[in-house]
């Protein structure tokens, strides 16, 4: 008697047969999405780019910013302390505040001396979070190792609670599925030697063993490496499929699914190429980069300074790193900043790493009259004239010794 639910089962044994499927319909891992070439390249470019740039600490008191020279400031650029440099700490972190929503480091403290930075990995921090919305507390777990909440660099991305994130994988999970099976689709071409897929036919129903045997020369037909035969017996029959629209437009696809992945890394496919413009790269680090580095200016200054630090202590990224690559407009722009007394001559050497001249001055007026912040004193070249601010100014000599009258040439400078 033929029942129909028999050879249902049959059907889809042949089926599983001769269509393989490896793709995968589950959220992907931070490691399995770093396999897209266009994922990859964006977050190279973005993490590198940040952790490129040196961070500052600076003082403000009454309207005076000063940069301070503080042992923090090796830890994020240059020692740790632990086994990362300060290029791959800051590299690490913002990985992580990329792909997984939030990047954790440990501030190994000593009383309140820092001793050490400790990257921790995003998958082995587990977090303990109160159940009240209002007052929010919570508790950090590493390897069964309790730690509270302020003893650790929190950077996120789209928090509600202040310890965890939302990750672009999470945010994207289809997209990159998308991108991701058909890298796994064109492996699986590529495992097969190009051979056409297509659709076995049998008169009869097959046996255990027919399809035992069958199985296995169908696995060694694609393989590269073996035998590339196949022996039908009487009564079976090999249909060869058509390639669909999805097979025939693969290229499309992938260099289309790469553009949208790089619009969510807000990385033009441009910069990637190495064909972007200066007006596009400085609007990248604009939109891009400038939201990174101010979410790690505000973690750091958050966890990383004391209570009594924070009012007049901040961290700051020296985007001069960023933008160092174009000598002629960096030039250009030290020019303007001399001219308007912005930067003074040793400021902008050291800048370039050249050693200082000890030029402490700072042009005014028509680049003829120097002012010595320290000293108060304004010097004059074409007169060789000295004043201070509010005092009786110093009388040039004329090449006579003579000192001319005192009405026509003394001055007070009344600022």
């Amino acid at each position: 008697m033929w029942n129909p639910f028999r050879k249902k089962e049959t059907r889809q044994t042949l089926e599983e047969l001769l269509i393989n499927g490896n793709t995968t319909t589950t959220d992907l891992s931070k490691e399995e999405v770093l396999q897209i070439p266009a994922v990859s390249a964006c977050v190279d470019l973005i993490c590198n780019t940040v952790a490129s740039m040196p961070i500052l600490l600076y003082s403000e008191s009454t309207g005076n910013v000063k940069p301070v020279d503080d042992e923090r400031i090796k830890f994020l650029n240059d020692d740790t302390g632990d086994a990362l440099d300060g290029f791959q700490f800051k590299r690490a972190l913002v990985e992580d505040y990329l792909l997984m929503g939030a990047g954790y480091a440990l501030i190994n403290r000593t009383r309140n001396n820092v001793r050490s930075l400790n990257y921790v990995e995003n998958t082995y921090v587990a977090i303990n979070k109160n159940a009240d919305p209002v007052f929010k507390t919570s508790q950090f777990h590493v390897n069964g190792v309790f730690y509270r909440e302020w003893e650790f660099i929190k950077l996120l991305r789209k928090t509600k609670d202040g310890v965890t994130g939302q990750g672009i994988i999470k945010d994207n999970n289809t997209l990159f599925s998308v991108a991701y099976n058909t890298m796994l689709y064109e492996q699986t071409m590529v495992k097969t030697g190009g051979n056409k897929k297509g659709f076995l036919k049998s008169e009869g129903r097959l046996s255990a063993d027919a399809i035992a045997e069958l199985k296995l020369a169908w696995n060694n037909l694609y393989k590269n490496n073996t035998e590339s035969v196949v022996v039908l017996n009487n009564g079976m029959d090999f249909k060869e499929s058509s390639n669909t629209s999805v097979e025939l437009q693969l290229d499309q696809h992938k260099n289309t699914n790469a553009d949208q992945i790089c619009k969510l890394f807000l990385v033009p496919p441009r910069i990637l190429s190495g064909e972007a413009t200066d007006d596009e790269y400085n609007n990248w680090i604009k939109i891009c980069i400038l939201p990174i580095c101010s979410a790690l200016e505000c973690a750091l200054n958050k966890d990383l300074l004391l209570p009594t630090e924070q009012e007049k202590l901040y961290f700051n990224f020296d985007l001069n790193e960023a933008i160092k690559g174009d000598i002629e407009k960096r030039y250009k722009a030290y020019e303007i900043a001399t001219k308007n007394g912005i930067l003074q001559i040793d400021e902008i050497r050291f800048k370039e790493n050249y050693p200082p001249l000890g030029l402490n001055f700072i042009k005014m007026g028509l680049q003829d009259v120097l002012y010595n912040p320290d000293t108060k004193e304004i010097y004059t070249p074409n007169t060789n004239a000295t004043a201070k601010m509010g005092e009786q100014g110093v009388q040039p000599q004329d090449p006579g010794g003579a000192v001319p009258p005192k009405d026509k040439t003394s001055k007070v400078v009344n600022m």
